[in-house]
């Protein structure tokens, strides 16, 4: 199961009470308070990990807290403090405080963390409240509560590109051939059901990360559609790959299947419309797809690169162009 946004609660944990003691020994007559503090509570910290791949480990639990503090002892013994709950999280992960509306924190890389819910600092115990004139004090103060809120975890996931295109466009197919991974491919619709990760391994030192994102349809940007929740996902690609069918099964028309997804990201957003996009056709071996790649370059304009998963042709080309396109997005995000 994929899941990629969860709402949980955190809380973190109370503070310790301090302690109202005296010290009654045999040859001490004077005693005097020796009330310790309280411990502090625990902190629900959320942090990236590279072995989680979504949230889908998170789902069967909706409240999270801390433990809490132990209180202060007599002779000057402090309680312990609440050990803080850490929560895992695949990298790319957003925080955002439900009820507020504000992100939290973006855990972009695998290590980040932040404090969700911090926990209640110890009360002081009667020792600090001894005076010249109230020698046996017998005050303290309770520990104070820990931060509670209702966060939404929503990830969105990071790639060098980002496959998009119709169902059917081949984004699975072509996934498998240009790297290991082994998304569900088969010859009906809406096969992908969630972003599948590839690496792709050009060379020792050359590699990408590759996202096939589940195909989209007309009003995808308004709910329409397996896309629709997955949209997100690709704001985190430095490039997009629009693939297009060379000759759909519904005899629909390429040009017209390519404009109306450019419709659907430009209408989600102006960002993620105006990212680098290479253009593809793909089912390049079969009967008289080179007619139809010539009038598509035509009708479009811009430059288009054929392909067929099935003989290998174009996948080199590709892989290669994929490859610069991603570098140079990141320097110019770097100069940014």
């Amino acid at each position: 199961m994929f899941v990629d946004r969860i709402t949980i609660f955190v809380e973190g944990g109370h503070g310790g009470s301090g302690s109202s003691s005296f010290r009654r020994e045999k040859y001490v007559p004077r005693g005097g308070p020796d009330g310790g503090d309280g411990g502090s509570g625990g902190s629900v910290i959320v942090r990236a990990n590279d072995s989680n791949d979504n949230l889908a480990h998170l789902r069967n639990r909706k409240f999270w807290r801390a433990t809490s503090g132990e209180g202060g002892g007599g002779g000057q013994r402090s309680g312990s403090s609440g050990k803080d709950l850490v929560i895992t999280v695949p990298p790319g992960t957003i925080l955002i405080d439900r009820d507020r509306g504000n992100v939290i924190r973006d855990l972009r890389s695998p290590g980040e963390d932040v404090i969700a819910a911090r926990g209640g600092k110890g009360g002081r115990g009667n020792q600090h409240f001894a005076t010249s004139t109230n020698r046996a004090p017998r005050e303290f103060e309770p520990g104070d509560p820990g931060e509670s809120r209702w966060i939404v975890l929503e990830l969105k996931v990071i790639a060098d590109v980002g496959l998009v295109g119709l169902p059917n466009a081949g984004k699975s197919t072509l996934l498998s051939r240009i790297s290991r991974a082994q998304p569900e491919i088969a010859d009906y619709p809406f096969t992908t059901k969630y972003p599948n990760l590839g690496l792709v391994q050009i060379d020792f030192d050359r590699s990408l990360v590759v996202a096939d994102i589940p195909g989209l349809i007309e009003g995808a940007h308004a709910g329409a559609g397996l896309g629709h929740d997955f949209l997100r996902h690709v704001e985190r690609t430095r490039t997009l790959v629009h693939l297009v069918e060379c000759q759909p099964t519904d005899d629909s028309d390429p040009v017209a299947n390519y404009r109306a997804i450019r419709r659907e990201l430009e209408l989600f957003s102006a960002v993620l419309a105006a990212k680098s996009e290479l253009v593809v056709l793909t089912k390049m071996d079969l009967t008289d797809s080179e007619t139809t790649l010539d009038r598509f370059r035509r009708e479009i304009d811009r430059p288009v690169i054929g392909i067929s998963a099935v003989t290998g042709r174009g996948l080199a080309e590709l892989v290669e162009r994929m490859y610069e396109s991603a570098k140079l997005m990141a320097e110019v995000t770097s100069d940014e």
